[in-house]
């Protein structure tokens, strides 16, 4: 995008290259009151998905909102966090056994490093899942490049 310099002369601002990540992560969900969720980077997903459960639709005077349980820690039923979210939309969505189901879709901060941005989060059952959060391309397209021989490049 060009703009103007001091001089008059039109400059071009410079992109920045986007920061590399692995193909899992740590990230943060500082709305939610999830500070640490490790999350599988799928670039074959489009949407993200949030393991949510006892989730339940109350409406608010500014709209639907979901309300939700979850556990961030892998194979470990605590902590437990209740979280509450406006409801943007509702999807139909194929899981990755081939499964289509519709989902409540959420927006929210994450945190991924440093950086931190909205995105929309689909609530889904991931018990048997390996990761409780997975991060479709959605929410990262831009941002980073995936080297998927690496591992928490942001940090543990």
């Amino acid at each position: 995008m060009p703009s103007t310099s001091e001089g008059g002369k039109k400059t071009r601002k410079t992109k920045r290259a986007p920061a590399t990540i692995g193909w899992r992560e740590w990230a943060a969900f500082p709305a939610l009151g999830a500070e640490r969720i490790k999350a599988k980077i799928d670039s074959g997903a489009k949407t993200s998905a949030i393991h949510a459960f006892k989730v339940k639709v109350v409406r608010r005077a500014d709209g639907e909102w979901a309300e939700f349980r979850l556990h961030p820690l892998q194979k470990s039923k605590t902590p437990e966090i209740k979280c509450a979210a406006p409801i943007v939309d509702r999807r139909r969505i194929r899981s990755s056994n081939g499964a289509v189901e519709e989902r409540i879709i959420i927006r929210t901060m994450l945190r991924l490093g440093a950086r931190e941005w909205p995105i929309e989060l689909s609530l889904a059952k991931r018990d048997e899942m390996g990761f409780r959060l997975l991060l479709g391309r959605s929410a990262i397209r831009r941002r980073f490049v995936i080297d998927p021989g690496a591992s928490f490049l942001l940090g543990k």
